[in-house]
């Protein structure tokens, strides 16, 4: 596959270089279990420092080839994630790294949480602010405890919502005098400001988590946001329903994003013997537990406990059998290469690593990220340039130049 630059000179594909190829990045989500502040004078003072870890670590992810970076949005679930306030993160990351794109992953798009203007200024400001590093990914909150919170008593609703607002980005970018009259937000006649800095926006992402969204995200051309909650095999029937489907996508953007991104977990260290006993020594499984706990549109598979009772954290035997199955991302560079190998065979275009999600000493999760970044990511993605950018630049190159608008006051009547 061949995709040509807005200069019109043709690059190739990371396909085309006939090696196996994935892109690679991070997930931040403000992870504070109690076991980090059990018996600590201050907690509000180790929150502060989980916030500042989630920074040094992608600033080390910037540094070391990492791609992307993914920050949640979450609220009220004590423990699970504290970035409820994901756009100020996202915005304080586009001061402080040169290269990473910033996902979203995701925004809340259900009006009752986010008005959809504010999560259109907030996008094209942190597109602006990045010179053009966003990644808009939405979704419409996965917990109860969250939707409730804001009001929404009806979970089925927030699938209608999201079909009604995700539509209309493209509009509030791309003129100025944009009105809306929905079932679940009106706007009259206003300029959505400002625009983005993307030609013409960010790329659009959507999480899922069951084979529909799968398809439904495919039919509406947009990027896949998943998690892998066992081995990379049990995902590939989920990407290749995508896969089968994109082509015959009806895009709710201006142009098709084929990507799907797969979340997952990692420690890959020169000491093989460290990174496992860390593995099953920094409450990953409780982690998981509180996913299934709070998560409730989730699915719940049969081997997840109800809470309060919880998965337990592995043994070191069963982390050699995870590892030697590769199973895992975990252990020396040669033993992440063929668990990153399974994920590359199920067709998914980008890896995740969500690190902090877990109570890893961050000097462990900075050494783990440069170790990757120096050793693996060089054999899968060999293509400097992001694919979302590749793609983007091959619909601005067939669309052509256009002037975007901006527009004057006279251009909106009041009401």
């Amino acid at each position: 596959m061949q995709f040509r630059s807005e200069t019109g000179s043709v690059a190739p594909g990371r396909a085309a270089e006939g090696a196996s190829s994935m892109e690679f990045g991070i997930f931040n989500s403000l992870y504070g279990p109690h076991q980090v502040t059990d018996g600590v004078p201050d907690p509000q003072a180790v929150q502060h420092e989980r916030l500042m870890d989630e920074i040094t670590w992608t600033k080390a992810a910037d540094r070391s080839g990492f791609k992307y970076t993914w920050a949640t949005e979450h609220h009220f679930l004590t423990e699970y994630s504290h970035l409820s306030a994901n756009e100020s993160f996202l915005a304080y990351l586009a001061g402080v790294t040169d290269r990473i794109h910033l996902g979203s992953g995701i925004f809340n798009i259900t009006p009752p949480v986010n008005h959809p203007a504010r999560v259109a200024e907030r996008v094209a400001m942190i597109d602006h602010l990045s010179e053009g590093r966003m990644e808009f990914g939405v979704g419409r909150g996965s917990s109860s405890t969250e939707q409730k919170g804001f009001g929404i008593q009806d979970p089925e609703l927030t699938k209608l919502m999201v079909d009604e607002v995700f539509p209309e980005f493209k509009r509030m970018w791309s003129t100025t005098d944009y009105r809306f009259d929905g079932e679940y937000f009106s706007m009259p006649p206003r300029n959505v400001l400002p625009k983005p800095y993307t030609d013409p926006h960010p790329p659009l992402w959507i999480a899922a988590g069951n084979p529909s969204t799968f398809e439904k995200a495919a039919r509406m051309g947009v990027g896949v946001l998943c998690f892998a909650m066992g081995a990379p095999d049990m995902l590939k029937g989920l990407v290749e329903i995508y896969k089968n489907t994109i082509d015959q996508a009806e895009p709710v953007g201006e142009y098709v994003n084929n990507n799907v991104m797969i979340t997952s977990q990692m420690l890959c260290l020169n000491d093989g013997q460290k990174a496992r006993e860390i593995s099953c020594d920094m409450n990953g499984s409780y982690q998981n537990s509180l996913v299934f706990h709070y998560l409730d549109t989730f699915p719940k598979p049969p081997f997840v406990p109800d809470w309060p009772e919880l998965i337990p954290e592995p043994t070191l035997e069963e982390m050699e059998q995870r590892i030697q199955a590769g199973r895992v991302v975990v252990g020396t560079p040669e033993e992440c290469e063929k668990a990153v190998q399974g994920y590359v065979d199920t067709g998914a275009d980008q890896l995740v690593f969500g690190q902090l999600s877990s109570t890893m000493p961050i000097d462990v999760a900075v050494e783990s990220i440069e170790t990757f970044g120096r050793e693996l990511i060089p054999v899968f993605d060999k293509d400097l340039v992001h694919s979302t950018q590749r793609q983007r630049e091959a619909y601005v190159s067939a669309r052509g130049p256009q002037v975007r608008p901006i527009g004057k006051a006279h251009d909106v009547v009041p009401v």
